[in-house]
């Protein structure tokens, strides 16, 4: 028994990471990780055209988002000129009050 005791202190002890799967071998007489052994990765696709079925969508959805932008970024100007304008004459018809209130000017 207690050579299973002295094996199991010399050896340290292991943990599961919840996170990613990994297994931890923790020294317990300094409380530092020993040694790190990554979880397997898991396949991202079943087989090679699974992943070409993939990279094909991923790159049909990139495209229309640069679509997107490029589009957006010709209606910026005219986006941007409307709200100036907006903003203007909510300016001219709003009464200029002068300074801005300070706290310490409400006491």
């Amino acid at each position: 028994m207690a050579k299973k005791q002295a094996a199991a202190k010399a050896i340290g002890f292991e943990v599961l990471c919840p996170d990613c799967g990994a297994v931890l071998r923790i020294d317990p007489v300094t409380q530092s990780v020993i040694s790190h052994t990554s979880a397997p990765r898991k396949k991202t696709f079943e087989d090679l055209s699974a992943a070409a079925q993939g990279l094909r969508e991923q790159n049909a959805r990139r495209d229309s988002l640069f679509a997107q932008s490029v589009e957006a970024q010709k209606n910026r100007d005219d986006i941007l000129s409307k709200k100036f304008e907006e903003a203007f004459r909510k300016a001219k018809e709003s009464p200029d009050t002068g300074r801005p209130l300070r706290e310490f000017d409400l006491d």
